[in-house]
């Protein structure tokens, strides 16, 4: 009798310390999942007279995608305040259900609305970023000294960074651990030149993606024209386009688990 009474604390404190691990590690990933986004500060489109700033479904899919599972998402810009949405990514054939959702979420338009300024961002405080894409940065991230230092400070520290579309542009002066450009020697993607060039936005931009992730030494490859498509190289994640924002945000999670 005393057997099965010892046998049945045992088997007792067996299954609450199971529980209690679970509910540690539960706790951990809870705790551990912030993930800071980059938004762009710019909104004028070159000389064009017309206006940019960062791709809504670039932000909405990768934003509702972590948010859903339960990561703490703060969203940063260069300037802080209100992001620029750009214009073309939010007319009525561009709408997706995560645009949608955006739309109709007060809470998301508050945190549009007020972005963190960025040199007010540590690195050592989150465990990922995120760069969502638009023409924007190709302006302002591209040659932003904060953005350049948080990213490679997220790099030393072997956190996943990345980035969606024309958010690659915020790669181009970033340096490696070595010295060297970030994207030498790694696979990459990002909008792709022909996908430029439907967009007839070739002659108006500061320079190609494409171009930009080749002359620094990256691994460049690319889907069809606005296909899926996403890459993983360490921790570094690039997708191709606005459609491989989510697929972009999965990964990123992968990296998180």
């Amino acid at each position: 009798m005393k057997y099965l009474i010892l046998m049945a604390l045992s088997l007792y404190s067996l299954t609450i310390n199971s529980q209690q691990k679970k509910e540690i590690i539960n706790s951990k990933k809870e705790k551990t999942m912030k993930v800071l986004f980059v938004l762009t500060s710019h909104d004028k489109l070159g000389d064009t007279g017309e206006k940019t700033g960062f791709w809504v479904e670039e932000f909405a899919s990768p934003y509702y995608t972590l948010l859903d599972k339960g990561v703490d998402i703060t969203v940063a810009s260069p300037k802080g305040g209100k992001a620029p949405i750009d214009p073309n990514s939010d007319t009525e054939d561009n709408q997706t259900e995560d645009t949608k959702r955006f739309h109709n979420d007060e809470d998301a338009q508050k945190v549009i609305n007020n972005t963190v300024k960025l040199d007010e961002v540590k690195a050592e405080n989150f465990d990922a970023v995120f760069y969502p894409g638009g023409h924007g940065p190709l302006w302002d991230l591209a040659n932003d000294k904060t953005s350049i230092s948080l990213i490679e400070t997220f790099n030393r520290q072997e956190k996943p960074i990345a980035f969606v579309c024309h958010a690659p542009a915020a790669l181009k002066d970033v340096k490696g651990k070595d010295g060297e450009p970030l994207v030498k020697g790694k696979k990459v993607t990002g909008f792709t030149n022909t996908e430029e060039e439907a967009v007839q936005l070739t002659e108006v931009v500061p320079f190609l993606v494409e171009d930009m992730l080749k002359k620094n030494g990256g691994n460049y490859s690319k889907a069809d024209d606005w296909a899926e498509y996403a890459l993983v190289d360490g921790n570094l994640i690039t997708g191709q386009n606005p459609a491989s924002s989510g697929l972009v945000a999965e990964k990123l999670y992968e990296k998180l688990k």
